[in-house]
C-alpha cells in the first residue's frame, strides 16, 4: 500500500509501538494523547519474548538491554510455608527456546524508550495534551476533532486504553464488570531489604483467595509487587488510587515473613490499589477505516502478564496488514481476523489463572501437580508466537 497518514489516539505502550512500526514501514503518523505529560504510572512491567521481538524490530533492543533486568527463573510458592510448588527457568533459556529475552523493567523506562524514539522520528508527530472530542468520515478521509483543531488521516486507530473514547464512539458505552478481585501495587526500594532475602526470580505466592507477585526492576534497585485478593464489591475503576501500607499488611497478615518484609519496606508514596474489571468481548473492533488496539478492544486481567504484550503484538500485525494490503478496510478486517483468536485466548486463560492462583483445598493438591505440565504448554503457546511472521 502507498504511504498512509495514520491517526493514533493514545500514547501508551501500544499506541507508540504502533507508530514506530508504521514509520518503519514508511507511513506518516500523528499520535494524540489527552494527558499533558507522558503517562508513567504502573511501576513494573514484564516483557516476554513474544513482545521483546517486536520492540527489538523497531530498534529498542539496545535500550532494553541497558535498562531492564533478566530474571533467572519464575517460582511459585506456598503462601505461608514458602515451599516451592513449581519453578521455570527464564534467563538464557528464553533466548534459546523463543529467540528473545524475557525482561523486567519499570514501565517509566519502557515509556521513555518509546517516547524518545517517537520524538526523534521525522515521520511521527507526537502531541500531548490533545483531547479528542469526536471523529467522522468524509469520503476516504477520517476527520478527528479536538478542542483546538481538526486532524485528517486515512486511518484512525484507537489505542486509548480500557476507557477508550474511540470504542465508545464506535459501539456506545460498555459498563465494566467487576471481577470480584482487587489488586495492590507496591514499589519497594531494594536498599531497605535484608541482603539476599529476596530472590532475583519472579516469585508468585499462591494462597486461598489471594496471591502475591514480586520481581526486580530498575536494574535491581527496586522490587515491584502486585498482590491480588478477592472482594465482594467495588465501585471505582482506576489503577492510580492511592493505598495504605497498613491495609496491605492487614490483607496479607499471616503470610510468609518475606511478604511482611516487602510490605513493611515499601515506599509509602508508591502504594496503589485498583479493582479488576473486564468487559464483554466485542463482536468487531472497528468499522471502515477505524479500528482499535490493545486494552481498547481486549482488556486483559493481569494473571499472565500479557496485557502490554498483546498491545505490542497488535501494533506490529496492524502495521503489516496496512502495509501489505491494497484496501484499508480489507486490511483492518484482516488484522482483526488474525488477532482476535489470540487475544481472546489470552483473556480466557488470564481469567482462568485467577481461579488457579486462588484455589482452596482440596483443589490445591491437583493444581500443584498439574501446573508443571500445563505451565510448559502455556509458555510454548504464548512465547512461541512471532508477530513478525503472523501476517
Amino acid at each position: 500500500m502507498k504511504q498512509l497518514n495514520v491517526l493514533i489516539v493514545g500514547a501508551g505502550i501500544g499506541g507508540l509501538t504502533h507508530a514506530l512500526c508504521l514509520s518503519r514501514a514508511g507511513h506518516r503518523v500523528t499520535v494524540l494523547e489527552a494527558n499533558p505529560d507522558a503517562e508513567f504510572v504502573g511501576a513494573g512491567i514484564q516483557i516476554s519474548p513474544n513482545a521483546t521481538k517486536v520492540l527489538q524490530h523497531i530498534g529498542l533492543g539496545p535500550g532494553l538491554a541497558l535498562t531492564a533486568s533478566l530474571p533467572a527463573s519464575s517460582a511459585f510458592r506456598h503462601w505461608r510455608s514458602g515451599a516451592l510448588i513449581y519453578q521455570t527457568q527464564l534467563g538464557s533459556e528464553m533466548n534459546e527456546r523463543f529467540g528473545a529475552p524475557y525482561y523486567h523493567l519499570l514501565r517509566s523506562d519502557l515509556m521513555r524508550l518509546l517516547i524518545d524514539a517517537a520524538e526523534q522520528d521525522p515521520r511521527i508527530d507526537l502531541r500531548f495534551g490533545v483531547k479528542v472530542l469526536d471523529f467522522k468520515l468524509d469520503g476516504d478521509a477520517v476527520l478527528l476533532q479536538s478542542a483546538e483543531q481538526t486532524f485528517t488521516g486515512q486511518v484512525l486507530v484507537g489505542a486509548d486504553g480500557i476507557h477508550s473514547s474511540i470504542r465508545e464512539r464506535l459501539f456506545g458505552d460498555q459498563p465494566p464488570r467487576f471481577t470480584g478481585q482487587v489488586a495492590w501495587r507496591l514499589l519497594v526500594p531494594a536498599a531497605g531489604l535484608k541482603a539476599g532475602s529476596i530472590s532475583p526470580a519472579v516469585t508468585v505466592w499462591w494462597g486461598p483467595g489471594q496471591h502475591f507477585v514480586h520481581y526486580n526492576v530498575g536494574q535491581g534497585d527496586w522490587v515491584n509487587c502486585v498482590c491480588v485478593l478477592e472482594k465482594k464489591q467495588w465501585t471505582q475503576e482506576s489503577w492510580t488510587q492511592p493505598g495504605n501500607r497498613c491495609e496491605v499488611a492487614q490483607d496479607f497478615k499471616g503470610w510468609h515473613p518475606i511478604i511482611s518484609e516487602l510490605i513493611a519496606a515499601s515506599d509509602a508514596s508508591q502504594i496503589y490499589q485498583w479493582a479488576l474489571f473486564d468487559r464483554p468481548e466485542l463482536p468487531s473492533w472497528g468499522t471502515g477505516p477505524v479500528t482499535l488496539l490493545g486494552d481498547a478492544c481486549h482488556a486483559t486481567l493481569p494473571f499472565m502478564a500479557q496485557g502490554a504484550a498483546m498491545a505490542i503484538e497488535d501494533a506490529l500485525v496492524l502495521s503489516r496488514c496496512l502495509s501489505e494490503g491494497t484496501q484499508i478496510k480489507t486490511s483492518l478486517k484482516r488484522y482483526e481476523t488474525l488477532r482476535k483468536p489470540r487475544t481472546a485466548y489470552v483473556q480466557r486463560a488470564s481469567k482462568r489463572n485467577g481461579r488457579v492462583f486462588h484455589a482452596r483445598a482440596p483443589f490445591t493438591w491437583l493444581r500443584n501437580r498439574v501446573t508443571p505440565w500445563a505451565g510448559q504448554q502455556t509458555m510454548d503457546r504464548l512465547y512461541g508466537y512471532d508477530a513478525l511472521a503472523a501476517v
